[in-house]
């Protein structure tokens, strides 16, 4: 089993877009602390999502320090908006090695979107950020982490190859649909090396039913 950690913003959120956002946003500091800490262990892949700035102004110069790879999931909707991942910055970190991928058009939750909704957020935001990065989007990761069966078929049917969710549970290597830890304010070292380290207990048999609940409703 792997574990997914996902990151939103680093540093001091400046203006929060939706109620909130400040919660996902962890300090530079504790960020680079928390990176050595999943650098000492090979089950963990790394992920960051909303496009945010501090993906290229922080966090991409970290990784490359490191040796280390991620997957970054930036928004259609925001690539002329400043606080956030243009699309030069997306051929940079396409070229430093690292993985693009689509987290939407306007991070709106994907599941109940009529015909038309569903294209652009799943199809027109795909091919936004292909052409901008010059290159192709094969995953994508769910705003806010909704989903239910009829999202994951059209997903399925618009051929993304991987499927990121923020279920907050271990993932197997090659799964189709990877859960995900999202990485929060009050996380620190220690609770991010228990994510890590720890056993399958009852809070993730939880989280398993409720998974469960998610695809078949």
């Amino acid at each position: 089993m792997i574990i997914n950690l996902c990151f939103h913003g680093i540093g001091t959120i400046e203006r929060e877009r939706e109620v909130g956002e400040a919660r996902y946003w962890v300090t530079e500091e504790r960020f680079l602390r928390i990176l050595d800490e999943a650098r000492e262990s090979p089950k963990v892949r790394l992920s960051f999502d909303d496009g945010n700035r501090s993906d290229v102004d922080v966090a991409f110069p970290a990784l490359r320090e490191r040796g280390l790879r991620a997957s970054f999931f930036a928004l259609a909707g925001r690539l002329d908006d400043p606080a956030s991942l243009a699309a030069s910055d997306l051929r940079d970190l396409r070229k430093g090695g690292m993985v693009i991928g689509s987290h939407g058009w306007t991070h709106a939750p994907l599941r109940g979107l009529d015909e038309q909704e569903a294209r652009r957020e799943l199809v027109d935001a795909r091919t936004a950020l292909a052409e901008a990065s010059n290159g192709t989007i094969e995953e994508a990761a769910l705003p806010l982490g909704q989903y239910d069966r009829q999202l994951l078929g059209r997903l399925r049917r618009t051929g993304y190859q991987t499927v990121y969710t923020s279920d907050r549970l271990p993932a197997r290597p090659n799964a189709w649909l990877q859960a995900r830890y999202s990485v929060t304010a009050g996380d620190t070292v220690a609770s991010i090396r228990s994510v890590i380290t720890h056993r399958l207990g009852v809070r993730d048999v939880r989280n398993l039913l409720a998974t469960g609940a998610k695809r078949m409703r």
